[in-house]
């Protein structure tokens, strides 16, 4: 579903990934680890030309990513991205952020763009804050919001940049469940996060990223309890400590 293939990214002098290789199948959920600064939002970014990287290739569905290319557009409709801020339109009710993209992107036909998004929110627990403003919402009820958004759009594939952390940690647990719900569901899901014990419950592959490089990478379950490398076991004790 998505390739990435010797994926070099700079910002200016600065380096951020530094020949980055892995598949992600359809239907997987893929988790990204690592340290602050390890390159996993830039990665993430890339899959939809919200980031232009500067050499290699990452290809979507066969598609070659280049965020200056027109074909950028049909893969941002197909990779929809759940962001860490939320970044809803505050002068818009739940439901009318759920309907935006489908209306003005893919210009689909009002009633039944309501319709699927009541249903959204009532599949993420919120059919009753359809008319709130997000002023009005907590940050785990605007952040189900926002995943309802992207499903919203009816993607193959669901990007999400560390979706929890900015959220008290009471409200965690609300939106880690939308996600186990559509991991069960077999979407596609490549998930930026520090949630370790989420990502060994849900993930089938984790990718440990640091200094712009995946240095582990492997099964979940088996990886999260048994890694490999020595920078691998430093950083999910380090991780597993401060929860």
């Amino acid at each position: 579903m998505i390739s990435f293939e010797n994926v070099h990214k700079a910002f200016g002098d600065f380096e951020v990934l530094k020949g980055v290789d892995a598949h992600i199948g359809r239907g997987q959920v893929v988790c990204l680890i690592g340290p602050s600064g390890s390159g996993k939002s830039t990665l993430l970014r890339c899959v939809n030309g919200l980031e232009h990287y500067q050499r290699g290739h990452i290809r979507f569905d066969g598609i070659t990513v280049d965020a200056r290319s027109a074909m950028i557009h049909p893969i941002r409709t197909r990779a929809s991205m759940v962001f860490q801020r939320f970044n809803l339109f505050p002068h818009r009710t739940a439901l009318e952020n759920v309907m935006e993209g489908p209306l003005y992107v893919l210009k689909e036909d009002s009633n039944e763009v309501r319709e699927r998004a009541m249903a959204l929110l009532t599949r993420v627990g919120l059919a009753q804050k359809a008319k709130a403003y997000p002023s009005s919402l907590s940050g785990g009820q605007q952040q189900r919001v926002a995943i309802a958004r992207a499903l919203a759009m009816r993607p193959q594939v669901l990007l999400f940049d560390e979706p929890t952390s900015a959220l008290d940690p009471e409200m965690v647990g609300e939106v880690l469940q939308v996600m186990r719900g559509l991991a069960e569901e077999h979407m596609t899901m490549l998930i930026v996060t520090h949630e370790i014990q989420f990502a060994r419950e849900v993930a089938d592959i984790v990718l440990f990223l640091d200094g712009g490089r995946i240095l582990e990478q492997g099964e979940a379950k088996e990886m999260l309890r048994y890694p490999k490398r020595d920078r691998t076991r430093d950083f999910l004790r380090r991780v597993m400590h401060q929860m």
